[in-house]
């Protein structure tokens, strides 16, 4: 196995002269073009989580590719876009940072911090263009990096306590309403909510409530100026949040996500609301949980005609305008968006790949790809409306977590989200 991405400077050094010297005739990359010297590529994520993964997946770049060495090192969820900042503005930053998606993303690029690499990475053009647009500059329209995955967004489901009291996946909304009514009544709590953390509601918003408010017909239409979100549809999609807080834990204001997740996969509650990043944490918290997932079915008065899960692009790599490795690092971003690195995501780090033409082994993650297949949307917040301050997400995370404590109903949590909007978005533009 690889070095940690936490070995010392001297370790590292001697294993890029044993790599030499297993390969010394293998042509070398660096951003002198001509020389001879080994390269180390410094890579940064905030994925704390998959470092032995990552270590994993670039031993087979480094097998291919002799003379360049890649430093993992992972950082905090929560710090990494204060870290990155820095070390993008400095001289000793990465030389392929991982970096966010759409709005995200738009600092970054504005700062010149990443260079354009539409001319220099092949198989751009086969990824999907809507997981393309989160790696895109909004203003010019140039690919500054390669987007890593899609995450999808469903209803997960605890299939051992579903047979354990006779229920089936719901294919209707009545269906749906009698599981959480036949879980309350034998003492199980139907769903695992962290309330406690506002970024989750709008995800558990749009799980419940995208194909009411129409998914991605909405979202031409909000985007164009022909509907807002105190559109009908949209206050009744947040109706149907609140309608699902008595199938939440009595205490739920006070759950934190990582409580959530200990409830779910303890089996402390049957379902849980959350995206396809859960199905690897999972698998590492309760490796016999027998897990499946399913689409909300379509509520009354739909304006999608079939269920959907919402997605988006997550996690891109891009290129430090200021790397002393260019050349290097161009070759890593190629391999990067190839099928193998594809194929690779999808077995290791148990996430849907950017790239086309990836297998999924883990039946798990081959229902949920199939649920997206059958039914897709646009997570519409992060998707949208992440390009200015306030953030659509931050807002009606705020928004939810007031519902739930009583202070919000529907109707003035759209208007507080079209208000926060507004501050920046001009429809149209």
């Amino acid at each position: 196995m690889r070095r940690s991405a936490l070995t010392l400077v001297a370790a590292t050094a001697s294993a890029a002269l044993l790599l030499a010297g297993c390969a010394p005739s293998a042509p070398q990359s660096s951003s002198s073009g001509g020389s001879d010297e080994d390269v180390t590529l410094k890579v940064w994520s905030w994925r704390t989580e998959d470092v032995d993964a990552y270590n994993r997946i670039f031993d087979v770049f480094e097998q291919e590719n002799p003379g360049i060495t890649v430093d993992f090192e992972a950082f905090q969820n929560t710090e990494y876009n204060q870290i990155l900042t820095t070390g993008l503005a400095g001289s000793d930053g990465p030389d392929v940072p991982m970096v966010r998606a759409y709005g995200q993303l738009q600092p970054n690029i504005e700062a010149g911090q990443l260079v354009a690499i539409d001319d220099d990475v092949e198989g751009l053009d086969a990824i999907d263009p809507s997981v393309l647009a989160g790696a895109k500059g909004r203003e010019d329209g140039k690919t500054y990096a390669v987007p890593l995955a899609t995450q999808t967004l469903q209803m997960f489901y605890n299939k051992d306590i579903f047979e354990q009291n006779d229920l089936e996946v719901p294919t209707t909304w009545d269906e749906f309403i009698d599981v959480q009514e036949t879980l309350l009544a034998n003492g199980v709590t139907p769903m695992a909510l962290g309330v406690k953390d506002d970024w989750m509601m709008p995800i558990f918003a749009d799980i419940v409530g995208s194909a009411r408010y129409g998914g991605s017909e909405f979202e031409t239409a909000v985007l164009d100026g022909s509907k807002t979100f105190e559109d009908p549809d949209y206050v009744a999609s947040l109706q149907l949040v609140e309608d699902m807080k008595k199938y939440l834990t009595p205490d739920v204001v006070g759950v934190g996500y990582s409580d959530s997740q200990i409830q779910f996969t303890s089996g402390q509650a049957a379902q849980f609301p959350g995206g396809s990043f859960e199905i690897s944490t999972f698998a590492n918290q309760a490796p016999d949980l027998n897990l499946g997932s399913y689409q909300v079915p379509l509520p009354p008065q739909a304006v999608s005609e079939t269920p959907v899960s919402p997605a988006y692009a997550d996690g891109n790599f891009a290129l430090n305008a200021k790397s002393d490795h260019q050349e290097a690092a161009l070759t890593l971003l190629n391999w990067l968006a190839t099928p193998e690195f594809g194929q690779l995501v999808a077995d290791e780090l148990n996430q849907f790949s950017a790239i086309p033409g990836v297998e999924y082994s883990n039946p798990v993650m081959q229902e949920a790809w199939d649920n997206y297949q059958d039914g897709k949307a646009p997570y519409l917040l992060l998707v949208d409306f992440r390009y200015g301050e306030p953030l659509g997400t931050a807002v009606l995370g705020q928004q939810v977590q007031k519902i739930f404590m009583g202070e919000q109903d529907a109707e003035g949590a759209a208007t507080a989200l079209q208000t926060g909007i507004s501050q920046w978005f001009t429809p149209g533009q």
